[in-house]
């Protein structure tokens, strides 16, 4: 009997070191948890309604980059366009390229950025399935990629002649909806500016 009460204050003891885990280890999951949800949460609209970087890349000329540069607000001369972030060695590119395709063949201008990729690999590519672009940006070291938030290839950015994104879509652009969304959104009319409303006359 004297045995068995001497293990209770050990057998609390061990309870209490157990409970104090499982809580510890609650507290912890949670705080991953939320850590996940705020602080790195994929926000693929996060630039949706703002102006596109101005980042200066150098064009595409053959296979070599250059000498030409232009930023990607300027490549759209002053009007809209879809903004195609792609590369060679990216299998979901080859799905959506027919439909780049038709799209050029219906006037919609397509900017290409051809990211982290070897421009002797990137113009392989082109010519091998056809050249879709209006114009094709190098962003070899993926600079651009990081200013436009990108997590990966494809993804497509609409841009309105103002130089404002107005839609995005992320992975292979296959669907009628997305790309029928997308080009409504870039040719829609730009909001004009608040004005202010003259006061009545005393």
């Amino acid at each position: 009997m004297n045995r068995w009460l001497a293990l209770i204050p050990l057998a609390l003891l061990v309870g209490l070191v157990v409970f104090a885990a499982l809580k510890l280890g609650d507290v912890a999951s949670r705080s991953l948890a939320q850590g996940q949800t705020q602080g790195n949460e994929y926000r693929p609209s996060a630039l949706v309604g703002q102006p596109i970087p101005q980042t200066v890349l150098p064009i595409l000329t053959g296979t070599e980059p250059g000498p030409g540069q232009v930023d990607l607000k300027t490549a759209g001369v002053g009007k809209p366009m879809l903004v195609n972030v792609f590369a060679s060695w990216c299998a979901p590119c080859r799905v959506e390229h027919p439909r780049l395709m038709a799209l050029r063949d219906q006037g919609v201008a397509v900017v290409g950025m051809a990211w982290k990729d070897d421009p002797v690999a990137t113009r392989a590519f082109l010519d091998e399935l056809g050249d879709p672009y209006s114009i094709v940006l190098v962003d070899r070291e993926g600079r651009a990629g990081l200013d436009l938030g990108i997590t990966g290839a494809p993804e497509t950015f609409a841009v309105d002649a103002m130089g404002k994104v107005v839609a995005k879509f992320s992975g292979p652009l296959v669907s009628d909806a997305e790309i029928d969304r997308l080009v409504q959104a870039m040719q829609a009319p730009a909001r004009p500016l608040p004005t202010a409303t003259p006061r009545p006359a005393e």
